[in-house]
């Protein structure tokens, strides 16, 4: 008796303590840039780690931007983040990064992150 009790009570606080999040990673080239860099040489210094974010709530599966729409806010979030505009820089090791959590279908959170190093010319 002893023995099913704990294992019900162990069962019930694994599914208290349960994260209702998904995650997933792109790791694709999903940059259509027209520009090629070819890094063969050391010509150029990792300058840092920048991220950009965009999220959308769903409430019974209605919902503010559909998947493509957040992607492209966040990359432009990421690129509004990276000061590419002072040097020669550019943007490399594109990530994106999507987490779903909450409860489906009730209610439930879509964030996607878009997240690059910035190098920096420096001959």
């Amino acid at each position: 008796m002893k023995k099913k009790i704990f294992s019900i009570m162990l069962l019930t606080s694994l599914l208290f303590f349960n994260s209702c999040g998904v995650n997933n990673a792109l790791v694709a080239n999903l940059n259509q840039n027209s520009t090629q860099v070819h890094l063969t040489t050391n010509n150029y210094k990792t300058v840092e780690r920048i991220t950009g974010s965009a999220e959308v709530d769903y409430v019974l599966f209605f919902g503010g931007k559909n998947r493509k729409q957040l992607y492209e806010n966040a990359y432009a979030d990421m690129v509004n983040n990276a000061n590419l505009m002072a040097d020669s820089k550019a943007l490399i090791n594109i990530v994106t990064e999507e987490h779903i959590g909450g409860v489906p279908p009730f209610y439930y959170t879509r964030t996607i992150t878009v997240s690059a190093h910035v190098i920096e010319f420096v001959r």
